[in-house]
């Protein structure tokens, strides 16, 4: 891995650790105010990566810079605990605790969107180039804005792709959980029963919605996209 491959990688890493930190902390932090102390207790209401990192060092570090290395960006995985029998008693807080997480990137796309403008607006940052599926080309001619500039362009797709990604309707992503705000409470209680006799079946699910994915994802993007290109047409 040469230098500037390098360099990228330090950056979508630290996109990876903070939008992945955030995500899960969200979870934490619901589980708490809706009762479930689980993932407090385990420090992991906390923007400290470390304890994310602990509970899942293979999906938060080792599979980040190995798909990085292999297809030039970064997946992984990570999770907060919590007390299934609270989940059970609580089925809506259960649901809406599942939806923090995919909340938590949405708002990092707002924020590196409307830091991005800011930039722009100010003059700091510089559009060059045409939107690209894998980012918003964002460059300034140099000095520490260009890397700003692509940190943020990193954020504002990761995010976006973990927010998204995240709310289908499969187990074992959020989005199934999430059903569960809609349904009534003991509808919501047999999909969590038919979750957990999945087990790892749950697998065909992840893949099956990432299938699916690589069709919804463009026009996500593009609809994301306009939000930060746009004005800029």
């Amino acid at each position: 891995m040469d230098a500037t491959k390098l360099a990228d990688g330090l950056l979508w890493f630290l996109a990876f650790l903070f939008s992945t930190t955030c995500h899960e902390a969200a979870h934490a932090w619901a589980a708490k105010r809706g009762g479930d102390l689980t993932a407090y207790e385990g420090g992991q209401v906390s923007l400290n990566p470390i304890p994310h990192v602990r509970r899942e060092p293979i999906g938060m570090v080792v599979m980040p810079w190995l798909s990085f290395y292999v297809a030039g960006w970064m997946m992984g995985w990570a999770s907060a605990p919590y007390n299934s029998r609270w989940a059970r008693q609580h089925p809506r807080k259960s649901a809406w605790m599942a939806l923090a997480g995919p909340s938590a990137n949405f708002a990092l796309v707002l924020a590196s969107t409307a830091a991005m403008h800011v930039g722009i607006l100010t003059g700091i940052f510089k559009l060059t180039g045409r939107l690209q599926f894998d980012g918003i080309v964002a460059a300034v001619s140099s000095g520490p804005a260009q890397g700003a500039a692509a940190f943020l362009s990193v954020m504002f797709s990761l995010n976006l792709l973990l927010g998204s990604f995240n709310l289908l309707p499969f187990p074992p992503l959020d989005g199934f959980s999430v059903l569960g705000i809609f349904l009534p409470e003991e509808a919501t209680r047999k999909l969590m029963d038919f979750r957990q006799t999945l087990g790892s079946m749950t697998l065909i699910g992840l893949l099956v919605a990432w299938r699916m994915f690589d069709y919804l994802y463009v026009p996500v993007f593009r609809a994301g996209a306009a939000l930060l290109y746009g004005p800029y047409r």
